[in-house]
């Protein structure tokens, strides 16, 4: 990397980061909890808010972005369970970027209480960008193998909270749920750690008690 690609690298990252730091004030300032949503492709985020927009309906109200490189079908999954959602095709970027967020968010209720940024599926790049979120949440899931955070430290070191995603699989494949704790936690030891399946429902409520929890504290620190 040439001296002119690292400045120019350094000014999209602060340009970002300022964008960011906007559209957390303006969510703070609608009570609004936003969480960014990390993993690579197939770990459950969509089948996850699916899960969650039943569990949620009558006691939040929320709304969801979507980060695909194109289509919009995830989009149209949400919608399908009455929840706003608005795609955003990066039409082959790897990652969201602040600036993305910022031009949909005109359109966002401001009468919600969570907004669930569902990032494209990618453990490297969206690591990097800060979204103006509240809470930054990683996947992983059982297929992916329990080794996945030393490879991909930075999407474990970034994040608030992992999500060992489709328990409900554990029975058939080598997966050791304390060995990915282990090594995530040793990377980052504030991580909160819940094993979750959307589909049996495995600790989907305990996960959305501590969404509830952790909105009242941002929002109150804010």
């Amino acid at each position: 990397m040439t001296k002119k690609d690292v400045f120019v690298l350094q000014d999209i990252l602060l340009s970002n980061a300022q964008t960011a730091a906007a559209i957390r004030r303006e969510l703070e300032s609608r009570h609004i909890l936003a969480v960014n949503l990390l993993s690579s492709p197939g770990a459950g985020k969509t089948t996850l808010l699916e899960a969650m927009a039943d569990r949620l309906r009558g006691k939040a109200r929320i709304a969801v972005i979507e980060g695909d490189i194109e289509t919009e079908r995830d989009a149209e999954r949400i919608r399908a369970k009455g929840v706003p959602a608005w795609q955003i095709t990066t039409g082959g970027a790897c990652h969201l970027e602040a600036k993305m967020i910022g031009k949909v968010l005109p359109d966002i209720p401001t009468d919600i209480d969570f907004l669930f940024i569902e990032n494209v599926g990618n453990l490297v790049c969206p690591a990097g960008y800060d979204l103006g979120e509240g809470l930054r949440v990683v996947l992983l899931s059982t297929p992916e193998g329990d080794d996945k955070p030393k490879k991909y430290p930075k999407a474990f070191t970034t994040a608030d909270v992992l999500l060992l995603s489709k328990s409900d699989l554990r029975p058939h494949l080598p997966f050791d749920v304390e060995k990915a704790k282990a090594e995530a936690l040793s990377l980052n030891p504030k991580l909160r750690v819940f094993v979750i399946s959307s589909v049996a429902g495995e600790g989907l409520e305990e996960w959305i008690d501590f969404l509830f929890q952790a909105r009242q504290e941002i929002l109150s620190r804010a």
